[in-house]
């Protein structure tokens, strides 16, 4: 399954810089949640933002090149194989408990 990528852009800030002088690794996992929560609000419809939420299992990141201060970030997300994967898990918002996606959910993120 893939879909089309949805995109945003960030700058990168001071407070995201650490003691090496490039972005800290957690900054890279906070905009992997950015830009997935955002995605999500984007596309999903709101019968869906209201009966489904996600919990990460997992996250991968393999870092290409340092980011520094000053930089632009182009972060993009979409259902498929990734240099940054991160396995979600669909959750129903009222019990807290894993659920499946349902079909028109699903197809509004596939192509």
């Amino acid at each position: 399954m893939s879909a089309a990528a949805f995109e945003m852009t960030v700058p990168v800030r001071t407070g995201d810089i650490d003691e090496q002088n490039h972005v800290n690794n957690t900054v890279y996992l906070r905009w992997v949640q950015d830009v997935a929560v955002a995605h999500w609000r984007a596309i999903a419809s709101s019968d869906a933002q209201e009966t489904i939420d996600w919990v990460v299992l997992r996250h991968e990141i393999d870092y290409k090149a340092p980011a520094t201060l000053g930089d632009e970030i182009v972060l993009r997300t979409w259902v498929g194989k990734a240099t940054a994967r991160t396995l979600w898990c669909p959750i129903n918002t009222q019990t807290g408990r894993p659920v499946r996606i349902p079909a028109e959910v699903r197809a509004q993120f596939s192509a």
